[in-house]
């Protein structure tokens, strides 16, 4: 009944009714939304090798950007110390109104990450003081807003791996791994939890996290992971380019298993260092994953078919903006959309991993299916 009080299963009420869960429903999903803008703008940041343009972390005075040419300079000054400019840049005559530019969207990208720690915090805190926040679900909701606490502490850690004279051109892959996940796990938990305040209001229990829902979201990760490790490698440039061209996919330079590998420091090593070898992994572990989201969706037919639709779509899609990525030789723009698909593969995977958890939550307990 709407507006009726929720109660849990022995019975007793839960704090709000209904009608207060609606409003935290809508919230977490316009935070996810931000939380995939944010995957698609620092796509951007990284593929213009924009990231390594702000080299201090201030977190509140850091939203003003230079306004003086005085600034400009100062911090061009700083930009021109560390090892991306002092060996790729600077020696190709890098020119302010250059700089300003990465520094552009860099500088977006952190604005956006205090934009979205604003948008959860500030509800939250509305919501806690109303006491309509439902039992049990506090210590998740605050562990939602430590996750994106750490992914601003993550994302300088990230950054800081690029500018000592130790450091290459670029982050470490590792870390740039760590912050994209991070944003995603991030972005699983707000679905997760939003779908699972739906089912409440409907007076439904949470969903069960699966054996086989556990397993789809691990292969999920791993295929993540060596993503990140390929954009963070620079692996997507190694398998060749030519639109429609075997050679450079399904091929490798026109070989099934890529020449170069260096196993110079042992397979470990070369798994997750080396270009060829990580690029190979993560266009062929790809398939993998794939098998895994065919058998989910299957299982979401019919009461489901919306979710099953959008499992199909996302991974469909991403697989062939990843083909693509690759013919175009990484083209800035299949590149972010691959980078966006991803971030939607995975709500869409969360949205039915939870599909299948509530319906064997609600057999369980013999409530009605719907």
């Amino acid at each position: 009944m709407k507006g009726a009080q929720l109660k849990i299963a022995d019975g007793r009420p839960l704090i709000g009714t209904s009608d207060d869960i609606v409003p935290m429903v809508r919230w977490l999903l316009f935070v996810a939304a931000l939380v995939v803008l944010i995957v698609v703008v620092g796509g951007i940041t990284r593929l213009t090798e924009s990231g390594l343009s702000i080299t201090q972390w201030k977190p509140i005075t850091g939203a003003v950007p230079p306004l003086t040419e005085a600034q400009w300079q100062a911090e061009f000054a700083g930009y021109k110390k560390i090892p991306q400019y002092l060996d790729v840049n600077g020696p190709a005559g890098m020119t302010l109104a250059q700089y300003k530019f990465i520094y552009f969207w860099e500088w977006v990208h952190r604005l956006l990450a205090r934009a979205i720690g604003l948008a959860f915090a500030l509800p939250l805190a509305w919501f806690w003081f109303r006491r309509t926040i439902p039992l049990g679900y506090k210590p998740r909701l605050l562990a939602l807003l430590a996750l994106g606490g750490l992914q601003g502490v993550v994302g300088w850690w990230m950054v800081s791996s690029g500018l000592t004279p130790e450091a290459a051109d670029r982050v470490s892959h590792f870390r740039l791994a760590a912050h994209l996940l991070v944003a995603l796990a991030t972005l699983g938990g707000l679905v997760w939890t939003a779908l699972d305040l739906r089912a409440l209001a409907r007076g439904e229990p949470r969903a069960r996290l699966t054996g086989f829902g556990a397993f789809t979201l691990a292969m999920l990760a791993i295929q993540l992971f060596m993503g990140a490790t390929v954009a963070g490698l620079r692996a997507g440039y190694v398998a060749g380019a030519g639109w429609f061209h075997a050679d450079a996919w399904p091929l490798m330079q026109g070989r099934f298993f890529p020449e170069g590998v260096d196993w110079t420091s042992g397979f470990f090593h070369a798994l997750f260092n080396d270009p060829y070898l990580t690029h190979f992994i993560h266009r062929w572990w790809a398939w993998g994953v794939v098998a895994v989201l065919v058998m989910l969706a299957r299982q979401l037919r019919g009461r489901h078919r919306m979710v099953s639709i959008a499992v199909h779509s996302a991974f469909g899609t991403q697989v062939l903006l990843g083909i693509f990525t690759v013919w175009s030789g990484v083209a800035l723009w299949l590149a972010v959309a691959h980078q966006l698909c991803g971030a939607l593969l995975v709500a869409a995977t969360v949205w039915g991993v939870h599909a299948i958890g509530r319906r064997d939550a609600l057999g369980f307990q013999g409530g009605p299916r719907r």
